[in-house]
């Protein structure tokens, strides 16, 4: 004769539809019927949340399986002290409460696939010495509350498509499809209008589907499941027509609500609204939808602002009757300066003169198409009549060898002047370009030489050659101390 008559597990429901979330309490009570006394090892309850994905491919002769397993929550509770052991319980019927909360945060809605499911369980089990355990389940609805930016799906969808026809019509065909929102429950109604202008020489159909797929994941692999819940097929629409079509259509309440937070495996809805064109690949306007838990979505109302703006807003939709603020259109203050349009005035403001450097001529004012002359610490035996821009790396004539006036005819070494070295890479001096090789204003001075200014010898290092070397094919060239003679004696400069 068997000691334990019942073990039975009830659970208060918290709403009409029977469903937990996350954050609710699960409470209720465990019944034990005993025909006689007993002796109990642990007595407890536990609530599970479970994940599970499992299927198999084949190639070849060889089969893989793919599984996956998400744990959610756990929770314990003993209905008397797990320390005590051996407790003896006597015959008749024994009650026992518990309570037991579901922690927050994003956990998935239950489901049963072919491939998966999300199973949510209460578990009671009774332990004896040398006895079978007995246990009792008892499952448990859950749905997910876990929705964000629920007020943005209730917002109206548009989307737009253009077909441009081929080989078999000609012309293009425009669709605009708007839908009231984007999150559903079950049972509720989806209300779409596609406005489609058929410019073409084609005939075509416009179709409504509503479908769902489910996509399981494991082991780096994934499985879709796809299934059509509603189609809906309207009159066919002429060519050179232009035509609105509106379409309702229920989402049925056995369908379950969208699943999103669950690693492995995904519930997804979507409204696909096409053109069924004969010989030409259908232009479609594709929507997703979330199918959300009764109740949970708020319905829109008339006369109510929607949107993510508050009423009154500036930018944003509104209803309010008020005139909206007065703002500026600019980020900055407008200045007194500013034009009719508000546009803020550009402040005049007086160019720097340029810098002066030691070595660059300074500029001086004038009047147009007058060029002062040059101050007298500037190198050079003429005057530019442009200032002269200053080299980066210094210029050509930047050596120590002063030039000499333009109006030397030759050049007479005087046996007083100090000798200069010159360096082996300027072995000849020539002369600036005489004033004639210039196209100046006879109103111009050429020179801005003060008739006191001593005149410029060149030293005994650079006597005037007048052998044409190059010319002279039988004869050597002249030796090196002929060019540059040695200073440290008296002689005369050979010529």
């Amino acid at each position: 004769m068997p000691s334990i008559q019942s073990l039975t597990l009830t659970c208060d429901a918290l709403n009409e539809q029977g469903t937990f979330s996350e954050g609710d309490t699960i409470s209720g009570k465990v019944t034990l019927a005993l025909l006689k006394q007993i002796t109990v090892d642990s007595f407890f309850i536990k609530a599970t949340g479970d994940a599970n994905v499992h299927w198999t491919t084949k190639s070849g002769d060889k089969t893989h399986s793919h599984s996956a397993h998400k744990r959610y929550f756990k929770l314990k509770q003993f209905l008397f002290q797990e320390a005590s052991k051996d407790t003896v319980l006597p015959q008749g019927i024994h009650v026992y409460k518990f309570s037991l909360k579901i922690p927050q945060g994003s956990v998935p809605s239950s489901f049963k696939g072919p491939h998966g499911k999300i199973v949510y369980k209460l578990e009671a089990k009774l332990s004896r010495s040398w006895r079978m355990d007995q246990t009792v389940e008892q499952k448990i609805l859950f749905v997910s509350r876990c929705y964000p930016n629920l007020h943005s799906l209730m917002l109206p969808q548009i989307g737009s498509t253009k077909k441009e026809m081929g080989l078999f019509s000609k012309g293009q065909a425009d669709m605009e499809v708007t839908i009231d929102r984007m999150a559903y429950a079950p049972g509720e109604t989806i209300t779409v209008l596609a406005k489609i202008n058929n410019s073409s020489s084609s005939e075509m159909t416009p179709k409504f589907h509503l479908g769902k797929k489910v996509i399981y994941r494991a082991s780096g692999s994934t499985k879709h499941e796809e299934c059509t819940i509603i189609k809906v097929v309207e009159n066919r629409i002429q060519a050179h027509t232009e035509l609105e079509v509106r379409c309702r259509m229920k989402i049925p309440l056995d369908q379950i609500t969208t699943i999103q937070n669950c690693d492995i495996l995904s519930v997804e809805y979507h409204l696909k609204v096409y053109l069924d064109i004969r010989f030409a690949f259908d232009p479609e306007v594709l929507f997703p939808l979330v199918v959300v838990p009764l109740g949970f979505a708020p319905v829109p109302q008339p006369g109510v602002a929607a949107g993510p703006y508050p009423a009154g807003a500036v930018g944003g939709p509104s209803n309010s009757d008020f005139p909206p603020p007065a703002v500026s259109r600019h980020p900055y203050p407008v200045s007194p300066s500013s034009g009719s349009s508000g546009n803020p005035g550009a402040p005049m403001y007086s160019a720097p003169p340029p810098p002066v450097y030691p070595g660059n001529p300074m500029v001086f004012p004038c009047p147009p198409s007058v060029y002062p002359a040059q101050p007298a610490h500037v190198s050079g035996g003429y005057n530019n009549q442009v200032p002269e821009i200053p080299f980066p790396y210094g210029t050509p004539f930047s050596s120590s060898v002063i030039h000499p006036p333009p109006s030397a005819p030759t050049f007479q070494t005087p046996p007083a002047a100090p000798a200069i070295h010159l360096p082996p890479s300027l072995p000849v001096i020539h002369p600036p370009p005489s004033l004639a090789e210039f196209n100046l204003p006879p109103s111009y001075s050429p020179f801005n030489v003060s008739p006191t200014a001593p005149s410029y010898n060149l030293g005994p290092s650079a006597p005037m050659m007048n052998t044409d070397f190059l010319g002279q094919s039988d004869e050597a060239p002249p030796a090196y101390t002929l060019l540059f003679p040695s200073t440290t004696t008296d002689k005369s400069v050979a010529k």
